[in-house]
Formats: C-alpha cells, structure tokens, sequence
C-alpha cells in the first residue's frame, strides 16, 4: 500500500499528500502539514480540514481507502491550524474509545519541537500554569491563575542560538494551544506565533550585510507557527503493548534551524 494518502479540495483546487507514520488494523498515523485544519473549524467552516477530505474519499471509495478497506476514520486528538506533525487515527469505534480514554487521562507521552525567541536559564524547566480562554480575543487561551485548568509541560533545550533555542516540549495535559500558550507567559514565544507574542524569523535579522533586490520585500524563513508534534508514546488499544510513533521534520523547519546554525550559532547565555 501506498505510503502517502492523496487528498484533494474541489472547492478550494488545493492538493495534499499525507505521508502514514504508522499503520496496523486498529491504528493510522499520519503527517498532518502546517495550514490544514484538523477537523471543522466553527469560525470558518468552509475551510478544508483532515477529517472531512478522509471521509469524503472514504465515501467516494478513493484508492487509499479501497485498499485499506477502511470505512472508518476518526482522530484520537487533535493538533492545531498551523503546528504540522503526527495524528493519530482510529480505525473503529471501539479503538477510538479505548484511545479516547487513554488520552483523557492524560496518559500518552506527546512530544513536541519548537522553535523560540529567547533562551531559557537552565536547560531544561517546566511550567504548571492555569490556562483560561482569553475574555477579549476569540479563540486564544491564556494563563489565568483563578479561572483557568490545570495545564503542565516541559521543556528541554535541544540547540541553543543567538538570540533563539530550540526546545523540546512535553505537554502532560492536553488544554487548547497549552505549549504556545506557556511559553509566551515563560517569555520565550515560538517563532510565526504572532497570536502569541512571536515574530517571524527573518534572514535580515540572522545575516550582516544583508540586503533586498529593489522591489523585493522579505520572505520568512519559516511562514507558520514554529511548532512540530515529533513523537507519540501510548499503548495499544488492542493490547496494551507499547508504541512510539515518530514524525520527521518538515523540510521548513529543517531549513529555519540550518539558517540558524550557520549565522547564530553558539547562545547568549
């Protein structure tokens, strides 16, 4: 079987290849790309998400799903708009009922990559901060220490820069946009955040002497959230044997950290 899905929005002419991570009768995991929703958005349901362009091809009877002989799909979490990376699917009802309640419970080991501005003091910190929907900006979330619910993660620092770092990330809740969220209150917003206190990555801003042809205006090196879900650790629903399911890179944020390599190399601290 092939190891991309090929999806497609007639009303938006938009084309994806979803690489599959990982495959067994119970499970699916896939590659969700930055910029596609995972399931429908309620402030803007016209726009194509995951779980809508599966089902349909699943309905329409598509290659992917033919060969699989997969009439159900339904996603055990969910990742935001712009962050990319792994999301897990069930395959039936049961499955996702026994995932459902696993990730409830908080119990699988979700890792994260980010990329921030900003260097943390010590090489690995965590944040337990309460996290509430703001009361003035629709859809964004923030601490709030008397109305919020309990939110924890932590973080390791991968690679440290001038200026930047790069972070791994270990969510022990699931509350909405939770790691974006704590590191804006931490004072180390991730890059693209522009929700949430972050800038975009700039070659200007890394390279002395740099300058624009006439007429030109400057592209980010990294154009979303710089923000990744790089591994999953749970047990199986069938049989609660172990499972770790990782997600390569995306080839922007590979970019962003050479970039970053090569012209902000060593940290400020």
């Amino acid at each position: 079987m092939s190891a991309w899905l090929k999806l497609s929005s007639p009303a938006t002419h938009q084309f994806w290849e979803i690489p599959v991570l990982f495959e067994d009768p119970y499970l699916l995991a896939l590659d969700k790309p930055a910029g596609l929703l995972t399931s429908p958005d309620r402030y803007e349901p016209e726009r194509p998400n995951l779980m809508t362009l599966l089902h349909q091809d699943i309905k329409r009877g598509a290659a992917w799903a033919r060969q699989r002989a997969i009439s159900y799909l339904a996603n055990a979490h969910r990742l935001e708009l712009e962050t990319s990376g792994l999301l897990l699917l069930a395959k039936d009802k049961p499955t996702l009922v026994a995932l459902a309640n696993q990730f409830g419970s908080n119990k699988p080991r979700k890792t994260y990559v980010a990329l921030v501005r900003g260097t943390p003091a010590s090489p690995t910190f965590e944040l337990a901060a309460k996290l509430a929907p703001h009361p003035t900006k629709v859809g964004l979330v923030r601490v709030d220490a008397r109305r919020g619910k309990q939110a924890r993660t932590s973080f390791e620092v991968l690679e440290r820069f001038r200026g930047y770092t790069l972070l791994k990330c270990r969510p022990w809740t699931g509350r909405r946009d939770q790691i974006r969220a704590h590191l804006q209150a931490s004072g180390l917003p991730i890059l693209g955040d522009t929700l949430y206190g972050g800038r975009a990555l700039l070659l200007s801003s890394l390279k002395s002497g740099y300058r624009l042809k006439p007429r030109q205006s400057e592209r980010p090196l990294l154009g979303r959230v710089a923000l990744h879900a790089a591994q999953l650790q749970l047990e199986h629903p069938a049989n609660a044997n172990p499972v770790v399911i990782t997600c390569p890179w995306p080839k922007d944020l590979t970019v962003a950290v050479k970039y970053l390599q090569r012209y902000a190399a060593g940290s400020t601290t």
